[in-house]
């Protein structure tokens, strides 16, 4: 019968419709038709797209010119701006602020390439790098209070529809409410026994063994507990940490190598399905901020979620917040061990 099951971060409730259960060949189906002809950002195109913000380059190549590994750009489109103040202000009972922020296009590949577990895992690690350099520039911006890199692969999951592998990055003035509905949780869970809410997950996850897809190196692939989406699976460091950006070089590889084998599963169970990927990292902190952060070293994990767009969001769940999954994270992890990818 469905289930009803109580996500302990964030408190979300979640059905899991048992009586509605799917398997990986009932989601494979016509996906995205992506193209690939006039693709701007392919290597020798750099004129197509706004002048370069960051990238690896090979040694006497020059910034907007062919010879570079990862390249940042503006957005061509941004939400939000990076010129100008913020003003926040009130206008009767409502708080405004200008629409003041970043807004990068993380290019990943030279090559023509759409999917990031297609490049080998020491071109993950480099853009890996540059989103740590990325975010570490943007903290610096006292504008700024959150850096938030998604990636957005297919139609359906947000994205364009040129076949290249790009991830993005936007730094906002304000902590979103979700990022606070998180941070929240694990800060309760933390004040309640003093350990940290992931932490705890992942040793019960390691030793029950139903929920996790990989084990490897200083990561963990898992199908969380109660998961809005059929498929969906985090990634997170074995070892406690708040801020992404904090990730040593050593255990780069290791993320690499994890994110690239289980996005290389859900391509291959699913048929490529669009998907996003989220990273949820701490906030920028500010010395002269007390209050909230004096914890959040302690009870915060940095982890990465990879939704598949399989189902779609209807009248109920935007009407209680509660989400329907017709494949329960035990099955959906059975059947992404079982997958084997070269």
């Amino acid at each position: 019968m469905p289930q009803l099951r109580r996500e302990p971060i964030t408190g979300r409730w979640i059905i899991i419709a048992t009586e509605r259960a799917k398997r990986p060949e009932d989601f494979i189906g016509s996906h995205d038709q992506m193209v690939d002809d006039h693709c701007p950002f392919c290597e020798g195109r750099e004129d197509k797209t706004p002048p370069e913000i960051f990238a690896i380059r090979e040694n006497g190549t020059k910034p907007n010119k062919p010879g570079w590994a990862t390249r940042v750009i503006p957005s061509r489109a941004p939400m939000l701006r990076v010129e100008g103040e913020l003003n926040r202000r009130a206008e009767g009972i409502y708080d405004v602020t200008n629409g003041i922020g970043a807004h990068e296009v993380i290019i990943e590949t030279p090559q023509h390439i759409a999917h990031l577990s297609d490049l080998p895992a020491e071109q993950i690690k480099k853009v890996i790098d540059t989103y740590v350099q990325r975010l570490g520039d943007l903290e610096k911006d006292q504008r700024f209070k959150y850096g938030l890199i998604f990636k957005n692969y297919g139609a359906m999951a947000g994205s364009s529809m040129y076949k290249h592998a790009r991830s993005q990055l936007i730094a906002t003035p304000v902590n979103p409410k979700l990022v606070k509905e998180e941070l929240l949780g694990a800060k309760r869970y933390f004040e309640y026994r003093d350990r940290c809410i992931f932490c705890d997950m992942l040793k019960q996850e390691l030793d029950a063994q139903e929920r996790v897809i990989i084990d490897m190196g200083g990561f963990v692939a898992i199908s969380p507990f109660a998961p809005r989406f059929p498929f969906e699976a985090w990634v997170l460091p074995k070892e406690h940490g708040a801020d992404f950006p904090r990730i040593m070089d050593a255990a780069r590889m290791d993320l690499a190598r994890i994110l690239k084998l289980v996005l290389s599963k859900i391509k291959k169970a699913l048929g490529d399905p669009p998907y996003n990927f989220i990273f949820h990292t701490a906030p920028f902190r500010r010395a002269s901020k007390a209050g909230y952060w004096k914890t959040l070293d302690n009870d915060f994990h940095w982890h990465i979620e990879i939704i598949p767009r399989l189902t779609r969001v209807a009248g109920f769940e935007w009407g209680t917040g509660v989400y329907i999954n017709p494949t329960p994270p035990e099955e959906a992890t059975k059947y992404l061990r079982e997958v084997e990818v070269t």
